[in-house]
């Protein structure tokens, strides 16, 4: 009774302990992936701004430059009336390092900006390293502002955007500003959050044009990283996991704001990563994918942080539950002197009881004399009746059980491979759906054979035939609802697999033979149920399908008792095994229907595989 009392007690305290800390743990938990998610938001966004931030003001001078130069002639005699308008809108744009003229007739001329930061006017076929800063897109006369295809020169990378020019209702002519992204190299080094993060730029899919931690490269053939460089050539492990890593839905904020999180696992022993990236398009043929990676240990510090909480919260609810215990126990003591006086009325010994003492507690008190009175009833009773009848009395009080029995039978034990790594990734409702859909399909092949399910332990089911009703083709039965069995598994498994669900793997176990059969419990509690070493036989089979075939989708094993009555139809022999628990080796046959089909319906007697 002390036991019940503290543990009922323990047990509301601790349920409502965990309820608060859960409640506690939810939130936190909740506010944690919203900071995460806000970080991940403003990140991208940051380096999203500095990115459109330096380009779109190249774009914006040659849009404010059209205005001025459509309507005039642009041929070569006039650049050196052009050219002070141009020198004067490098001037005033640092972003732009060169701004040329196209000429429909092929002449190219305008200004650039030397390493030195002085403004030189140059000509296509004067300096034609210039040139190759830039590219000229295919653009009609009404086009906006277009952006080319990144261009590399001298080692460094430019960015053009090209406008056309009008006269006279015709195209005259094209405006063009080179822009290097060296400011963005070093707009992405400046937001780089430390050793732990690293901030890159993705174009055209594979080329890498910034990146924060160059120098923690390998090196190439014994020289540092040059960018731009494709992801593969590049030595960054994280971002060639980049494109093939997993997106992560806790982060809906993120991806509803267009941020894209990826958990970049790499396969050898370094850490593992977390990407946040956007796509930026517009500039260019392709897109560009700005963001930034992290070690996920820097971020599981976060979560961490809220296990060291939820630890402590649940060291408290041990204690806590400890100190109601001893509490609970002191309480108590009344009861089990009640109970220890108890025991001698039970035995009919009422010299040994002694008179209860009266207690200051109402109830305590009343217990008491209840007590008391009833010991000295049961004394004045025991005058009257003989104390060997009344022991009788005492002890029988509810009627007998049914008397349990041998019978020859047969039973099969299923178990599902790797159940613990298969729900591991599922929700609890998604684990009691998967396992009572696997149930009702062996349910259903068992009782087709007119089988009994005994009970379902963890994944697995203990099944018989041959009780309560007495037959004698109980092993035929029951291998063809192990062949039953095997075809609906392979059934959801080819629908799971269809659906993006993962397949599952099925071990059974067949054994014939005498077992105890009958209802098994005590007073209101009895279950009708099967032991002996015939069921323990019959799960070594299921757990050595383990051994014989690891990866086989359903394995069915048998043992000669039950293959000798069946005629081993679909059965190939295996040798013989030593079982734990066995004191000789047991011969197992596997049943597979690839070798010889059996139909759900069969005669009593079928050949041997291969004979």
């Amino acid at each position: 009774m002390t036991a019940l009392v503290g543990v009922a007690f323990g047990s509301l305290l601790t349920v409502s302990m965990l309820l608060v800390l859960g409640l506690a743990v939810t939130a936190n938990v909740q506010n944690t992936f919203s900071l995460l998610n806000d970080k991940a938001v403003l990140a991208t966004g940051a380096l999203e701004r500095q990115v459109r931030d330096h380009l779109d003001l190249a774009a914006s001078a040659v849009n404010g430059l059209k205005t001025q130069l459509d309507g005039r002639p642009l041929g070569p005699v006039a650049f050196p009336d052009l050219r002070p308008v141009l020198l004067a809108a490098v001037h005033a744009n640092p972003a732009i390092d060169v701004l040329v003229i196209s000429h429909p007739g092929g002449e190219e001329f305008g200004v650039y900006r030397s390493e030195t930061g002085k403004l030189w006017p140059f000509r296509r076929q004067q300096v034609p390293e210039v040139a190759s800063r830039y590219s000229l897109p295919e653009i009609g006369m009404n086009a906006p502002a277009t952006w080319g295809p990144l261009m590399t020169s001298d080692g460094s990378l430019y960015a053009n955007v090209t406008v056309p020019l009008v006269e006279a209702g015709r195209l005259s002519g094209y405006l063009t500003a080179a822009v290097s992204t060296e400011e963005i190299g070093n707009t992405v080094r400046q937001l780089d959050d430390g050793p732990f993060a690293t901030v890159f730029i993705i174009a055209n899919g594979d080329e890498v044009i910034a990146h924060s931690d160059l120098e923690r490269l390998p090196q190439i053939d014994g020289k540092p990283a040059v960018l731009p460089a494709r992801i593969a050539d590049l030595g960054d492990v994280a971002l060639q996991r980049f494109r093939t890593s997993p997106r992560l839905e806790n982060f809906r904020r993120a991806n509803a704001a267009g941020v894209d999180v990826r958990d970049m696992e790499t396969s050898d022993d370094g850490p593992d990563y977390l990407s946040m990236t956007k796509t930026i398009a517009g500039y260019g043929p392709g897109v560009w994918t700005v963001g930034q990676y992290y070690e996920a240990s820097s971020i599981s510090r976060e979560v961490q942080r809220l296990f060291g909480s939820a630890a402590v919260g649940l060291v408290s609810i041990v204690i806590a539950l400890g100190l109601s215990i001893l509490l609970v126990r002191r309480a108590a003591r009344p009861l089990s002197e009640i109970a220890r006086r108890a025991e001698y009325v039970g035995s009919l010994d009422f010299d040994q009881v002694d008179p209860l003492p009266r207690s200051r507690i109402r109830e305590l008190d009343q217990v008491y004399q209840a007590f008391n009175a009833m010991v000295i009833g049961l004394k004045a009773m025991n005058t009257y009746v003989p104390r060997s009848l009344f022991r009788k009395l005492m002890r029988l009080g509810v009627d007998s059980a049914a008397v349990a029995q041998e019978r020859d039978l047969t039973c099969i034990f299923t178990d599902i491979v790797g159940f613990t790594s298969v729900s591991e990734h599922l929700t609890a409702p998604e684990t009691a759906r998967l396992l009572n859909d696997h149930f009702a399909l062996l349910v259903a092949a068992v009782e087709a054979e007119g089988g009994t399910v005994d009970k379902f332990v963890g994944d697995g089911m203990l099944a018989f035939w041959g009780a309560p009703d007495r037959r004698e083709d109980h092993a035929m039965a029951a291998t063809r609802a192990c062949l039953a069995i095997s075809r609906s598994v392979q059934a959801a498994n080819e629908k799971a697999v269809e659906d993006g669900r993962e397949p599952i793997r099925l071990r059974i176990g067949i054994h014939s033979g005498r077992a105890v059969v009958g209802n098994v419990g005590a007073l209101d509690r009895w279950n009708y149920t099967v032991v002996g070493d015939a069921v323990n036989l019959c799960e070594r089979l299921q757990t050595l399908g383990r051994d014989v075939a690891p990866d086989a989708e359903v394995v069915i094993l048998a043992s000669d008792e039950t293959v000798s009555r069946i005629g081993a139809a679909g059965a190939a022999p295996l040798g013989a095994y030593q079982l734990r628990g066995r004191s000789g080796p047991v011969t197992v046959w596997r049943i597979d229907d690839t070798v010889m089909p059996v139909e759900p319906v069969a005669s009593a007697s079928l050949g041997l595989a291969g004979e």
